[in-house]
């Protein structure tokens, strides 16, 4: 019997869980892999897990079942009609392995205001390594339950705001996870997960893997982490159009980009603050791939978009003797749909990490991210071939 892994998800009842739960049901339901992209011919014979060997729980604040949110989903055209009909017995198993979290209590919204962590969920009187504690035996009763050779987290809750961890190390950071909010809910997460014996991945911008004391945790337990915040829209294009100009020897002298979007995506990063996580995040990639360049990235919420996103760019540059001429582009996507196949990607790629013995940071997955950890390559042909070579090695 080939082995199964199972996929855990923080924020497991959103838009982009539900989508990758119920999208990973129907292709075992004769569905297209349609932008998944370790189903193309490059990645044959990488030994990656089948498809319908993933299995699917998570931890998230809400108890919506999924059956419901797939249904608000097709009502909004993010899924295809009649799809909660195929996948409801998918949908109901993945139910029973999600573990509920309390939610973030009110009396912190005073806190949030100050500057402190914007926590997805709630504390508990035991601190947050009480909590990590209780998260990681989630995971592991999971992957006891059904039976799974591995378990790969991968973090697709809303954006944080960003966050100054204020410890430095290993033995620092043990000391004060007594306390509360020592580490934002990402990074508590990513710590759960390493406990549990799990590889990591974040899709967010959130602060999660970012302390050098988290990644040493990862380290000690002998599990590999990746993200961060994947590439799914206006960054994927400019990650092939700024290689273009580079290599055509083609000043560019401003780049300016307004993204609309509605949703529970939307509607976190209408929060100044969290917008800020996915603004770094965003800006990166161009200014490693062509330079300080003018310009800014503005990202408005638009409600009624729901799901949707629509990005507009504008790119000033000068061609020979100096002559100035404009790029325009515009990016229209489903949010979920287009991150669910990455999601999928991601988990099958990190389960073989783990197969290799792979510790610590896979900047091979660089491809996948607008800001990637440990890399500086940013250009998404390069990035390709570089995951190739690495899924091939063996």
């Amino acid at each position: 019997m080939r082995r199964r892994v199972g996929v855990w998800l923080f924020g497991a009842r959103g838009s982009v869980a539900t989508t990758t739960i119920a999208g990973a049901a129907a292709l075992s339901h004769g569905s297209p892999p349609a932008g998944v992209v370790t189903e193309l011919p490059a990645f044959a014979g990488t030994d990656l897990v089948p498809l319908d060997h993933l299995v699917f729980g998570g931890h998230d604040v809400v108890e919506t079942p999924l059956a419901k949110r797939v249904e608000q989903l097709v009502a909004g055209g993010v899924l295809p009609a009649g799809l909660e009909s195929l996948v409801a017995a998918e949908l109901a198993e993945a139910d029973r392995n999600i573990a509920l979290l309390p939610a973030r209590p009110l009396a912190l919204a005073a806190e949030e205001a100050e500057g402190r962590p914007r926590h997805f969920f709630g504390r508990n009187e035991g601190g947050d390594g009480e909590l990590v504690r209780r998260m990681a035996e989630d995971i592991r009763a999971f992957r006891l339950r059904n039976d799974l050779s591995q378990v790969v987290a991968i973090n697709v809750a809303s954006t944080e705001a960003p966050y100054d961890v204020q410890v430095d190390g290993l033995a620092e950071l043990r000391a004060a996870m007594a306390g509360t909010d020592v580490l934002p809910a990402s990074s508590l997460g990513a710590l759960a997960a390493f406990e549990a014996g799990a590889a990591y991945v974040d899709f967010t911008p959130s602060t999660s893997i970012r302390p050098a004391a988290v990644r040493e945790w990862a380290v000690e337990k002998g599990l590999p982490y990746g993200g961060q915040d994947a590439k799914t829209g206006e960054t994927l294009v400019k990650s092939v159009l700024a290689p273009m100009f580079s290599t055509r020897a083609l000043p560019v002298h401003a780049w300016s980009g307004t993204n609309l979007l509605g949703g529970g995506d939307g509607a976190t990063l209408a929060d100044p603050r969290a917008a800020e996580s996915k603004s770094i995040s965003k800006e990166r990639g161009l200014t490693e791939l062509l330079g300080d360049v003018a310009g800014e990235v503005h990202i408005d919420y638009v409600d009624p978009m729901g799901d949707w996103k629509t990005a507009w760019d504008h790119v000033l540059f000068s061609g020979f003797l100096g002559v100035r001429m404009t790029l325009q582009f515009t990016w229209q996507g489903c949010d979920s749909a287009l991150a669910a196949p990455l999601v999928l990607d991601l988990a099958r790629l990190s389960a073989l990490a783990l197969d290799r013995e792979h510790v610590g940071a896979m900047p091979f997955l660089g491809f996948y991210f607008k800001d990637p950890i440990e890399s500086t390559e940013h250009s998404l042909a390069r990035q390709y071939d570089e995951l190739v070579r690495w899924a091939r090695s063996c």
